[in-house]
């Protein structure tokens, strides 16, 4: 027993009507009352049609419905009364192409796209100067061959009676003066909306409809190309019944290189050199990414400077899509001699070669003075002395007062 027969009647049908009814007199009322054959004299009537089709189509709703009457949807239905479908949209989408009798336009419709899935491929600086194909082997699901997606044999798919197909149902409690609805799944068919008897099940995917198979691909990596680059393969994700399958993303994730380092298109290396090197000149070879080996010339007379940055012109990274090539930036760390590397002689043969050392700023002579001696610090000595020198003292470690910060410039 229904609570209301007002949306029924719109249509002008019985309660017990089944779906293929309400299909049929929706089409014939629909055709009639249009306002662009009625001249827009029958908009109210068509408006009602729509609006009781919407309703009574969809298994949640008329369940609602026919428990609860109109008030029972409450909520239920989004701009417009209608699920935010207009009477217009609605007759597009029962009857396809042009939104009205005129041809205006509908919205599209068509099947669900599935999900995208991403899988991330390491590959190291050298893949990405020189180039690279690799093979990646996944697993993805794939319509059952032998049902065909149906998940059973032909005819043995019905429809569950007890939700309608739509795989959950509504119920409704009661809060105070208003009506919950809360959405369950479906316990009969377990929230697939459709039950399958045990022995009418296809033996290959169980019912599933879907196999996982095992699919290499080939995963072409250009020159040049960068950490985090998305290579997609398109329509190659997951398949199901009724899904436009996604895509399969590779993302690459490149590998922090031991000499190395990357910035968008140019090549950074530390080269130690030493302090006669750094002060007389001298070659040092830095093998690259394709295991060539650069000759560096550092000139006689030219200076290097403790931390000092050079560049070799076109050495770093090629450009992707393009012909030309990045920069290689060298920077210079000077290593110099142990102390009492040498004897006092030597020293002051080397101290006869070298610029003289700036004058001393001569002191009046009432200034008191004392001669005071450098020392070698323990790694604790040294850590604490770091650590200050960083504006950061052991109050600031064990969580006491702020130590005294860097001023900015």
């Amino acid at each position: 027993m229904v609570k209301e027969t007002k949306l029924y009647e719109a249509l002008e049908v019985d309660p017990a009507c089944s779906d293929a009814d309400l299909k049929k007199a929706y089409r014939k009322l629909a055709l009639k009352y249009h306002p662009d054959k009625t001249g827009g004299a029958s908009s109210a009537q068509f408006q009602d049609i729509g609006h009781a089709y919407d309703v009574l189509s969809d298994a949640q709703k008329r369940q609602v419905y026919d428990q609860y009457g109109e008030a029972g949807l409450s909520g239920e239905a989004g701009p417009g009364g209608m699920g935010g479908l207009s009477p217009e949209d609605l007759f597009s989408q029962f009857f396809g192409g042009g939104g009205g009798m005129g041809g205006r336009g509908g919205r599209p419709s068509g099947p669900r796209r599935g999900k995208d899935v991403a899988h991330g491929l390491k590959v190291t600086l050298e893949d990405l100067y020189k180039g690279k194909t690799s093979k990646l082997a996944l697993q993805k699901n794939v319509i059952c061959e032998k049902c065909e997606g149906k998940g059973g044999k032909e005819g043995a798919v019905k429809t569950c009676n007890t939700c309608h197909g739509q795989g959950y149902r509504i119920i409704l409690r009661q809060m105070g003066p208003m009506m919950q609805q809360i959405q369950q799944p479906c316990s009969d068919c377990r929230g697939e909306g459709e039950i399958i008897n045990a022995k009418d099940k296809c033996k290959t995917c169980n019912a599933k409809k879907v196999v996982s198979v095992r699919k290499v691909i080939e995963v072409h990596i250009d020159r040049g190309m960068k950490d985090g680059r998305k290579i997609i393969f398109n329509g190659e994700g997951d398949q199901a019944p009724g899904i436009t399958p996604g895509d399969v993303v590779i993302v690459l994730e490149q590998r922090e290189h031991e000499h190395f380092r990357r910035v968008d298109d140019d090549l950074y290396y530390n080269a130690k050199i030493s302090l006669v090197t750094a002060l007389t000149g001298g070659k040092i070879h830095i093998k690259h990414l394709d295991d060539r080996v650069l000759v560096v010339d550092i000139l006689p007379g030219e200076v290097i400077r403790p931390n000092e940055l050079k560049a070799v012109m076109g050495q770093g990274m090629p450009t992707e899509r393009h012909h030309d090539f990045g920069n290689l930036y060298i920077q210079f760390e000077i290593v110099f001699p142990a102390s009492n590397w040498t004897d006092a002689k030597e020293l002051d043969q080397l101290r006869s070669i070298l610029p003289p050392a700036a004058p001393l700023p001569e002191l009046p002579k009432e200034t008191l003075t004392e001669e005071v001696v450098l020392t070698e610090m323990d790694p604790h000595q040294k850590a604490k002395a770091e650590r200050g020198h960083m504006g950061v003292g052991d109050d600031d470690e064990e969580g006491g007062h702020p130590g005294v910060q860097c001023a900015q410039q």
